[in-house]
């Protein structure tokens, strides 16, 4: 059973005001709102409820707590509210972020004097509307002026075409919005009346929020109506006096917020927002300013009466709110845009909860702060349930001004975004004011040049027709396109909810079908024509029948054809048979680059066996320990570096000492029985815990990966193609495969001619290199030079920069290509420059899939980002002897119906952009690109703590200048 406490703050948070007069218990409360349930509850336990409000002053007008008018002969404070805006004011005094304003049409015939006459009633009622302020002894007072007349300014537009005075009406409107007030010695108010013709007016009304709030449009449309239908017939005002004014409620909240109370409820919020995190970081179309900008726009949306209903169910069901419920969904919105679990949206709060200052003019809105926990993945009931204890306890703090907390808490302030809360939520379930004066029809006008005080603002109005709904937002963060998604997200999630809110948050649809269909097929429509069961040696061997004379490799001063490279190749293979070479078997190669590196890769394959490469370049320790993973049964090596490798146990075979013996055997095309579904070869990359992961890769890519190189590089048989990167590289494979897959020439360099700089720019022009594929960073540092053989360039590994591309694709083909070593190389192929694409994006290669998908495997909205997934032909079969991490990165695909389709786990952070490109973000992980190396950061620390002077150390990749990225080691 709820305590007093608590159902009284229930009430408060419907809008169900409750008092006592005598021993008689009143309410009032928006129609609806009082279910036979809560009503039966006001029955049961109604001598408690009337004993806790006479015990805590809350009974009749009575009350020692009363708000009473004050003399007028001290200084006036401002309210807690007040003093805030005023501070803001004065560290932006030329600012109009805080003028309240608006538009109506009137319709009809209208009294032009009766209606300034009504205005002039107003004013003189609230003296709100008389009020500046001033400085006394350094402290900010309210200024009542005796007596104010306005002289309504009317602006006769009638002369003007319609289209002319619609474009007129929205520039006075801008114009006197954005006029700041001086809060010294202006008038805090601007009223302006356009004519339009004799039937049809525009009232501009502009006020400073520091005597002013939304409640306040209802208090003067109210008399405006009633002091408009007495003067325009000649009649006295009839409306009653104000029993207070606004700095009577000013002086009576400073001396009610004081002791115990003030007390318990700082207690209260400190608590709530204890470690709170500063900033909700929802993705934006724009990095966030360096100084917070306040343009603005809106965008308009409705929720059908019949998902109002739905929702309402749920919340009656839970004893909770529309509001509570439409607030738990709009977090949980946020909460999968952003991935954070520690959620805080603001709500603002009439804070007119006492009967004498509902008709008063004034500035008494107050901030609540709601904060929600999503750990756990609760189910959304749950999470109502959460959101409901939550407001509740809130509504029960309210007193506090949000301005006395901002004082206590003393948030980091950053000049780029609004301390404590930068998203808020209102919904307005009271009747809605009725427009009207007498003989007059008056219609709102929206505005243009709407400000944004936050990054994201969702209000919200229950209408007969459904819950009428607008979006502010930040034009400096968002795209209209992305708020249109958005609500478009919010609305399939709603309907998901009434649809089944016992499911998990992570498990309620953000896209509709149509979008899903989009993302998940549409996007990802690739299939192309390849050769699924041939693998790749023997697509060399096809092309060995078609081009035996052309030149197949290059090296120095030496070269084979295609069939002088198929008949070493062959005699290798026979060789390797005959010491046990079948497939599943993997055979070592640490050779220099050379003929006898292309020799032994293809003799290895043709044998049916899988190679490891390995970098003689490499340290020791990391050959030894490749070694000793892959137990490698044989080692292929050449004479110079035999003596080299670190300890193992392999036989080694010398590919130029060796040569007489090899070459006895025949040189027919060996049938080794392999299929595509063997292994081809097995790569070491960078590892988390210090040590490298075996990638196993099998024939089944390696085909694809064949044809859509050579149709998307436009490789022809005339072509010359650069060797540029080490065989341990998963990168060396397309080189390979283009060349040797379409009669192409391999022209490979010792390594002291790839370096970078001038001895490559002349390798490239004395070779006529025709397509080269570099690191970006290897690109940048290339001097400029003349190159008319050149192509086709193609970077990967990392992103290159717009003034790459654009320096590189003049004349040729750029391409950028993204794909880790797990999915054959590369999953993505995207062109460049030509076509205007000039920021470097990922798109699905041929018969591969793309998926970005959240921590729960759901697909992300359109900009929201996710870890990128990969799918379709060439995923690896895993990382050898590592079956834990096989099952944490290969993970069965549920977007497919194939059996045994799978996904592989990149760590890359993406998000999809609107026209299906993707855009790369990150790494999820600690792992790093580098001249297009994937490096675990981990891998390098765990290596430095071996020395016995090291005692800690952490490594970080740095980028101090565009494009110069390195690693940099912090040792202890």
């Amino acid at each position: 059973m709820k305590t007093i406490d608590e159902l009284l703050s229930y009430f408060q948070s419907l809008d169900v005001r409750l008092w006592v007069d005598g021993d008689q218990l009143h309410y009032n409360a928006p129609e609806g709102t009082l279910t036979p349930t809560l009503k039966s509850q006001l029955r049961e336990r109604k001598s408690d409820i009337i004993d806790f409000l006479q015990k805590n002053d809350f009974a009749s007008s009575s009350s020692i707590n009363s708000i009473l008018p004050i003399p007028r002969d001290k200084e006036l404070p401002l309210s807690f509210a007040q003093q805030r805006l005023w501070f803001l004011q004065q560290l932006q005094p030329d600012s109009s972020f805080y003028n309240e304003y608006g538009a109506l049409q009137l319709t009809g015939s209208l009294d032009i004097a009766a209606f300034e006459q009504s205005l002039n009633g107003i004013v003189r009622r609230h003296e709100a509307m008389c009020t500046t302020f001033k400085m006394v002894e350094g402290e900010p007072v309210q200024t009542i002026a005796p007596s104010l007349t306005l002289t309504l300014p009317v602006v006769d537009l009638c002369e003007l075409p319609e289209a002319e005075q619609a474009k007129e009406v929205q520039r006075l409107s801008i114009e006197q919005s954005q006029r700041p007030f001086d809060l010294v010695q202006d008038p805090l108010f601007r009223f302006t009346l356009l004519q339009l013709n004799k039937q049809k007016y525009i009232w501009l009304y502009t006020i400073h929020h520091i005597v002013f709030d939304d409640w306040s449009v209802g208090v003067i449309i109210r008399e405006l109506s009633a002091l408009y239908e007495a003067f325009s017939s000649g009649k006295p005002a009839s409306l009653p006096e104000l029993p207070i004014q606004y700095a009577d409620f000013a002086v009576w909240q400073r001396q009610q917020l004081q002791g115990e109370k003030l007390k318990s409820q700082l207690s209260y919020w400190k608590q709530q927002l204890s470690n709170a995190p500063p900033l909700l970081q929802l993705p934006t179309d724009r990095p966030r300013p360096t100084v917070q900008t306040y343009r603005g726009a809106k965008l308009s949306f409705l929720l059908p009466k019949s998902l109002t209903e739905a929702l309402k169910a749920i919340a009656q069901k839970a004893q909770a709110t529309l509001f509570m419920t439409l607030l738990s969904a709009f977090k949980l919105l946020l909460y999968r845009y952003s991935g954070q679990e520690d959620i805080i949206v603001s709500s603002a709060i009439a804070n007119r909860n006492r009967a004498e200052i509902e008709g008063l003019i004034g500035f008494f809105v107050n901030v609540l702060l709601l904060r929600t926990d999503f750990s756990g993945n609760p189910t959304f009931e749950e999470l109502l349930g959460q959101v409901r204890k939550v407001t509740i306890g809130a509504y029960a703090n309210q007193d506090l001004p949000f301005e006395k907390l901002v004082e206590e808490l003393q948030p980091e302030r950053q000049v780029n975004y609004n301390p404590l809360f930068q998203v808020s939520f209102g919904l307005q379930n009271t009747p809605k004011v009725k427009f009207e004066l007498p003989g007059l029809t008056l219609t709102p006008v929206e505005v243009e040049g709407t400000r944004a005080l936050l990054d994201l603002r969702l209000d919200m109005t229950e209408t007969d027709s459904g819950l009428e709904s607008f979006w502010e937002y930040n034009i400096d963060l968002f795209d209209a396109a992305t708020i249109s998604r958005m609500s478009g997200n919010f609305q399939t999630l709603l309907e998901a909810i009434v649809e089944n809110p016992q499911q998990r948050v992570s498990q309620l649809p953000l896209l509709s079908e149509t979008e899903q269909h989009l993302l998940l097929r549409e996007w990802n429509q690739t299939i192309a024509p390849y050769p699924k069961d041939t693998c790749i040696h023997q697509l060399f061997e096809a092309q060995v029948e078609k081009t035996p004379d052309a030149v197949a490799v290059v090296f120095e001063e030496q070269q084979l054809t295609y069939r002088e490279l198929n008949q070493r190749a062959n005699q290798l293979a026979h060789y390797l048979n005959k010491l046990g070479v079948k497939p599943e078997i993997l055979v070592g190669i640490c050779v220099e680059r050379s003929l006898e590196m292309i020799v032994g890769v293809l003799g290895i394959l043709k044998a049916g066996g899988a190679y490891l490469p390995l970098d003689p370049t490499y340290p020791a320790e990391r050959l030894a320990f490749m070694l000793s993973d892959s137990q490698v049964p044989i080692l292929l090596r050449t004479q110079k570096l035999v003596h080299e490798p670190p300890q193992h146990h392999a036989q080694v075979i010398c590919l130029d000492a060796d040569w007489t013996t090899i070459a006895q055997e025949s040189e027919q095309n060996p049938d080794s029985g392999i299929t595509v579904e063997n292994l081809a070869y097995l790569i070491y990359t960078s590892g988390s815990t210090g040590k490298p992961k075996g990638v196993l890769v099998t024939h089944e890519g390696l085909g694809n990966l064949t044809e859509d190189k050579i149709r998307t590089c436009k490789v022809k048989p005339d072509s010359r193609i650069l060797q540029y990167f080490s065989l341990s590289f998963d990168a060396s494979i397309p080189e390979l495969v283009m060349a040797l897959g379409s009669g192409a020439a391999l022209h490979l360099a010792k390594l002291e001619n790839l370096l970078p700089g001038p001895a490559l720019i002349k390798l490239l022009q004395e070779q006529a290199i025709t397509h080269i594929t570099l690191p970006p960073p290897a690109l940048a540092v290339l001097p400029a030079a003349e190159l008319p053989a050149l192509q086709m360039v193609l970077v990967g590994g990392e992103a290159p920069s717009p003034e790459l591309i654009a320096q590189w694709s003049k004349g040729r083909l750029f391409i950028n290509a993204y794909g880790p070593t797990e999915t054959t190389v590369n999953a993505s192929m995207v062109e460049c420059g030509n076509d205007g694409q000039k920021i470097p994006t990922v798109r699905p290669a041929a018969n591969k899939q793309l998926y970005i998908l959240d921590k729960h495997l759901q697909p992300v909205p359109i900009g929201v980002p996710g870890e990128l997934h990969i799918g379709g032909v060439g995923l690896a079969r895993g990382y050898l002897n590592r079956p834990e991490k096989t099952a944490e990165a290969f993970i069965p695909n549920p977007f497919s119906d194939q059996p045994g389709s799978r996904l592989y786990k990149t760590g890359d952070l993406a998000c999809y952009l609107s026209d299906g490109h993707i855009k790369l973000l990150g790494r999820l992980d600690h792992q790093v690109k580098l001249r297009g190396f994937r490096i675990e950061l981990g891998e390098i620390e765990a290596a430095l703590v071996k020395h016995p002077a090291v005692r800690e150390t952490l490594v970080l990749a740095r980028e101090d200048k565009p494009g110069n990225k390195r690693l940099v080691a912090y040792v202890v």
